[in-house]
């Protein structure tokens, strides 16, 4: 499967999971914090889906899953800030980003 369709249906799923994952917790605005936790996993996966491969990656010898691992940490840098909740953001985005970097390296084209 080409690289970018598999970040975007990787960031479907990784969003689902994240916004899944805030369902028991209370928030003044629940469907505006899941739609924003879904939004930014999507994202996370997006970008990693379309530069896994680049020229300008693949010149700084980076594995793919270290790649997504830095891309989901730093997308996740601004929701960690705003809800001053890192650990949970930083980890999960860490976490999640590792894996789309390491699923568009191995199964990408």
């Amino acid at each position: 499967m080409q690289r970018l369709p598999l970040g975007v249906l990787a960031g479907v799923i990784y969003g689902l999971l994240s916004a899944a994952s805030m369902l028991p917790l209370q928030f003044p605005d629940k469907r505006a914090a899941l739609f924003g936790a879904f939004l930014n996993r999507l994202a996370i996966g997006v970008v990693i889906g379309a530069v896994i491969g680049s020229p300008q990656i693949d010149a700084l010898g980076l594995p793919p899953w270290l790649v997504g691992l830095a891309i989901g940490v730093l997308l996740s840098a601004a929701d960690a800030v705003i809800t001053k909740a890192y650990a949970p953001i930083f980890v999960f985005g860490a976490l999640g980003g590792a894996a789309v970097g390491w699923l568009a390296g191995r199964f990408g084209t």
